[in-house]
């Protein structure tokens, strides 16, 4: 079957001290989902578990986050993590931390 997208969100997260990209990540998640209500699920006949979620995270170093546990920031449905090179990186002055900043794209699918 095919997948319809029904939501797009999008979010930032930020790691001030220790460079934890999952962190930055999780809270990137947490941004993108915190104003959201979805109220479409009655007139859809849909259900939360229904939902395929698909997170796109962008961080300057993609093999130090744990996509497990950035999934686990969502309640619902099936989530599937991609990691990508991007977002944000900001050396402190002594240049031996840094802040991080993770971006997120959300997308919620169902079959059709």
């Amino acid at each position: 079957m095919a997948l319809k997208r029904y939501v797009t969100e999008m979010g930032m997260g930020v790691d001030v001290h220790g460079r934890d990209y999952t962190n930055a990540a999780r809270r990137a998640v947490s941004d993108a989902i915190r104003h959201s209500s979805l109220h479409f699920f009655q007139a859809t006949n849909k259900s939360r578990e229904d939902m395929r979620i698909t997170l796109i995270i962008a961080v300057t170093e993609p093999s130090a986050v744990d996509s497990k546990a950035v999934a686990a920031e969502l309640p619902y449905g099936s989530v599937t993590v991609e990691v990508r090179q991007g977002g944000l990186e900001v050396p402190n002055e002594a240049g031996d931390d840094a802040i991080v900043i993770a971006n997120a794209a959300v997308l919620v699918c169902f079959e059709e």
